[in-house]
């Protein structure tokens, strides 16, 4: 990795306890800031593509496979990423991983949006979905270094919110572009944001905690599992890690192939909602795009609930929250599947419930992945369940595009609700036989 781009070594503690409690108060409200405002605008550069896609296959004269391939393929790459910036980012700065993606994907952004051939759109559109999996990692090492376990839920709830604030803006804001100024705009105004963002991050955000002389935020707050899980994470060769806490571990298996199912929802919905609305219910594209913000907003407050009710009802276990909300995805998709109300106030009612519920299983599973892998794996384990998560997510691609071909919107709509059942049953053994911390040995 380039010198300046790694984390800094431990410092030993020399400030006195006033000063460390003054300096982590600072740093943890501006990392958040950092990381809220920088993964949103993530969102601005990943969700462009699919606000401005009607508009676009009208222009180019594209078919709805053609995207569907694209879109395949970009969650495939995606995926990737994910797991190989996981492994980087746990050895990097994450001020300049993260805002170094972010400046990446702006730039990719207005490539995308100066060409027209189906070939250079999508080696385009899978190099972004590279420099996009440079997001999240660098948000998990910061929110599990920054932040303890018996808070974490909270944390990590507000910070994935960015998300739904980007997901609930990038459809009016390509959406309007796309429709008064041609499709190319709402490709190439995000990505403009995307590097000013990203120079931002690189100013803002800051490395561990131990890196910057502080103590370890275990023995900030005197968390007792914090401090287990420091205490049981002996330093370890990376590979040594990878074998030990992600590829043989059972319980992240279980979440990894749980998160394939949760995405094939998430990502189907998000993706094809507009299209549904347009072609079923006559909406434009603009007030298809406005009900899908509203899927965004669900998610913002569901998102906030699953967390902190992980921490507070359920003392930190992340997988009794997770098949409750996955029961209320059930629910959703069925009212809108089978009640077909032509009315916009019940459609959008329809993505509020199913953004509230669909983004707490996609958070708590990344959660639960970081903490029962090693203190120093964080970004590793999510990048894992991550892959899984853009499998699931490359499957509402192509694959969906097909179904939607052969058997129309109720064939879309059963593959929705059997995912949904499936991935809440697979978690089951989670709820029944609880996963502790085993204290390792180093010979």
């Amino acid at each position: 990795m380039i010198t300046w781009m790694k984390s800094a070594p431990e410092q030993p503690v020399t400030a006195d306890a006033a000063q460390i409690n003054q300096t982590y108060r600072y740093w943890r409200i501006h990392i958040m800031l950092g990381m809220y405002v920088g993964y949103a605008v993530y969102y601005f550069t990943r969700k462009s593509f699919n606000y401005v896609m009607p508009e676009m296959l009208s222009d180019l004269g594209m078919t709805v496979a053609d995207v569907g391939l694209m879109g395949t393929l970009f969650y495939f790459m995606y995926g990737a990423s994910r797991f190989i910036s996981g492994i980087m980012s746990d050895a990097a700065n994450p001020r300049y991983f993260m805002g170094m993606g972010l400046i990446l994907t702006g730039v990719i952004n207005i490539l995308f949006g100066f060409s027209s051939s189906l070939f250079a759109l999508t080696v385009f559109w899978i190099a972004n979905a590279f420099f996009q999996g440079w997001g999240w990692a660098p948000c998990s090492k910061l929110l599990t270094t920054w932040y303890s376990r018996n808070e974490r839920g909270f944390w990590w709830a507000i910070c994935n919110t960015s998300h739904n604030v980007g997901g609930a803006v990038i459809p009016l804001l390509a959406g309007v572009l796309a429709v008064n100024y041609g499709w190319r705009y709402g490709m190439i105004v995000p990505g403009i944001i995307a590097i000013i963002s990203g120079c931002f991050l690189c100013l803002r955000l800051r490395d561990r905690p131990v890196a910057m002389g502080l103590p370890s935020v275990g023995n900030w707050r005197m968390d007792p599992q914090e401090l287990n899980q420091e205490q049981n994470s002996a330093k370890l060769p990376l590979l040594e890690i990878l074998k030990r806490y992600i590829f043989t571990n059972k319980y992240i298996w279980l979440l990894a192939i749980s998160y394939v199912f949760v995405y094939v929802v998430r990502i189907g919905i998000n993706d094809w909602g507009n299209l549904y609305l347009i072609q079923n219910h006559g909406y434009s594209l603009v007030k298809a795009n406005s009900s899908l913000t509203m899927l965004e907003i669900g998610g913002f407050i569901g998102t906030i609930v699953a967390g902190w009710g992980s921490d507070k009802l359920f003392a930190g276990n992340r997988v009794p929250m997770n098949i409750i909300f996955m029961l209320g995805i059930f629910v959703s998709v069925l009212l809108i599947w089978l009640l077909r109300i032509d009315s916009y106030l019940f459609n959008a009612a329809c993505f509020f419930f199913i953004g509230f519920f669909i983004f707490g299983p996609q958070m708590l599973i990344g959660i639960a992945a970081a903490e029962s892998a090693h203190k120093d794996s964080a970004g590793a384990a999510t990048g894992f369940v991550g892959i899984f998560g853009y499998l699931g997510a490359g499957l509402s691609g192509w694959p969906l595009a097909k179904v939607l071909e052969i058997w129309s919107w109720d064939g879309f709509f059963v593959v929705l609700s059997a995912t949904t059942l499936v991935s809440a049953f697979l978690l089951l053994p989670l709820v029944i036989k609880p996963r502790r911390v085993e204290p390792i040995t180093v010979n």
